[in-house]
């Protein structure tokens, strides 16, 4: 049963509503773009599923129970947290400042802050030396005046994860800002709300989900980061080992413990998408 447009619909509006019915009634796909986008699923999916079928099910528990595996996964969920909620701090006032002011050299910024996004991790965690080690831009004066040291440290891997992560909650939260509606705080500032009353009365509960999405993505972000964790923070057990690090260690003596880990950071990936499906993936 085929439903007819209604009266007021446009020339436009008929051949966009028939061009999108024919569309799902030829489901078919012509054997050039079939065959590539097969073979597109299948090097996606193959690493994956071979992930699966080369895991020691059998000593998964034993494996998975080991202390130094539970000291990586707690370092993990603890510095993973700890760079989520720097992201939140800075990263929300971040996005609404890129959102809602105009300023000249916006672009630019905007440019800087997802830079860290195609920037090698291992660049990061070079560039973060450079400025946060003890003979570092800012990090010399840290450690003189304030006696703090960074690199090496269970601080410094929360420093080199927000530093990845942090760009992945500004876009999200940016995005959310631009598609909510400005006239509410605008409201706000009328009946004489300060400009940070209405942000955090008005639009932080507005844009509530586009925050918690991002922050998600930045927590998983945060949690796979590897190159720049081993550049800044290093790799010692208990200290700066996380869960990426120890599948790398445990690679070259260990494949089955190695297998292990990847199955977990797997799984966490898997989560993620699914608690995102409704903000990041659509059906028609």
């Amino acid at each position: 049963m085929t439903s007819s447009p209604p009266d007021d619909a446009g020339p436009a509006d008929t051949i966009t509503g028939g061009l999108r019915q024919h569309r799902r009634v030829r489901g078919g796909a012509p054997l050039p773009l079939l065959l590539p986008s097969l073979i597109g699923l299948g090097f996606l999916v193959l690493p994956l599923v071979a992930l699966l079928v080369r895991a020691p099910w059998r000593s998964m528990p034993d494996l998975l129970t080991s202390a130094e595996v539970w000291q990586a996964l707690r370092l993990s969920l603890v510095c993973a947290s700890a760079a989520t909620a720097v992201s939140l701090v800075l990263g929300v006032p971040l996005a609404w400042l890129l959102a809602r002011v105009e300023f000249p050299g916006r672009g630019l910024v905007r440019a800087l802050v997802t830079l860290p996004l195609v920037l090698p991790p291992v660049v990061g965690g070079v560039a973060l030396l450079m400025a946060l080690g003890r003979n570092g831009v800012v990090g010399k004066w840290l450690d003189s005046w304030f006696g703090i040291t960074l690199p090496f440290t269970t601080a410094g891997v929360v420093v080199a994860e927000a530093f990845v992560a942090m760009p992945f909650l500004v876009i999200s939260v940016e995005g959310t800002l631009r598609a909510a509606d400005p006239r509410y705080e605008e409201a706000a500032t009328t009946l004489g709300a300060s400009r940070f009353t209405a942000f955090r009365r008005v639009t932080l509960p507005l844009i509530a989900p586009g925050v918690a999405a991002g922050a998600v993505l930045a927590w998983a972000r945060a949690l796979g980061e590897f190159g720049a964790t081993i550049t800044f923070a290093g790799n010692f057990p208990g200290r700066t080992q996380t869960m990426p690090l120890a599948v790398y260690l445990a690679l070259q003596n260990d494949p089955e413990t190695a297998i292990a880990l990847s199955l977990v950071l797997l799984a966490v990936s898997v989560a993620v998408l699914a608690g995102l499906r409704d903000r990041w993936m659509t059906t028609s």
